[in-house]
C-alpha cells in the first residue's frame, strides 16, 4: 500500500504561458504503469507541436475546452470529454477562451518526470523563459519526446514554414528544420 502524499511539493509552473501542473501520481507510485497530472492551462495557451516516443497521452477535460490537433484529427474537447493520443503521433493542444482544467494520464509513466525535472516549483518565482526552455528541451529529448514545431504549429502545418523551428528562443532538435 502506498502512503498518501501531499500535493504542495508536486505543484509546478510550466513554460512562459504559466501552465499550472500538479503531479497526482508518479511512475514510482504506479510501478511505471502510468502517471496522473492535474493541470490548468491559461486561456488561449498552446503546446509546441510534439510527439511522444515512449508513452501515450490521455486527456480528460474537467472545465473549459481544449482543441487537439493529433495526426489527421482536429477536435475540441469540452467538460467530460476524453481523448487518447497514441505514441509517435504529432500533436498540439490549445486551451479555449477561458482557463482549462484537465487531467492528463500518460501510459506508461513519463510526463510527470518531465514536469518535475523541467517545471518550476509553484512556490518559487519562475526563471527567465530562455533558461526554462533550455532545461525543457534537454529533459524532453532525454525522455524520448520530440518537439516538431513552436507553440501554435499544427501537424498539418509542420515543415511548411522555411527556416529553423524555434521553441521560445531554443532551436528544435537537429534535422527538424
Amino acid at each position: 500500500m502506498t502512503r498518501p502524499t501531499t500535493v504542495g511539493d508536486r505543484r509546478f509552473i510550466m513554460g512562459p504561458e504559466k501552465v499550472r501542473a500538479t503531479i497526482l501520481a508518479t511512475g514510482a507510485e504506479t510501478d511505471g504503469r502510468f502517471d496522473l497530472i492535474d493541470s490548468v492551462l491559461p486561456a488561449g495557451s498552446t503546446t509546441p507541436l510534439h510527439l511522444h516516443t515512449r508513452y501515450e497521452e490521455h486527456l480528460y477535460v474537467i472545465s473549459g475546452s481544449l482543441t487537439v490537433w493529433a495526426g489527421p484529427d482536429t477536435l475540441t474537447l469540452r467538460p467530460g470529454d476524453y481523448y487518447r493520443i497514441p505514441t509517435d503521433v504529432p500533436h498540439m493542444v490549445q486551451a479555449g477562451g477561458e482557463d482549462t482544467h484537465a487531467l492528463n494520464v500518460t501510459s506508461p509513466a513519463g510526463f510527470a518526470e518531465l514536469i518535475a525535472r523541467a517545471g518550476t516549483p509553484a512556490h518559487r518565482a519562475a526563471p527567465a523563459p530562455e533558461v526554462e526552455a533550455e532545461r525543457f528541451m534537454a529533459v524532453t529529448t532525454e525522455l524520448g519526446d520530440v518537439v516538431l514545431g513552436p507553440p501554435g504549429t499544427t501537424p498539418g502545418r509542420a515543415g511548411r514554414a522555411p527556416g529553423r523551428l524555434v521553441l521560445r528562443g531554443v532551436p528544435a532538435r537537429p534535422g527538424l528544420q
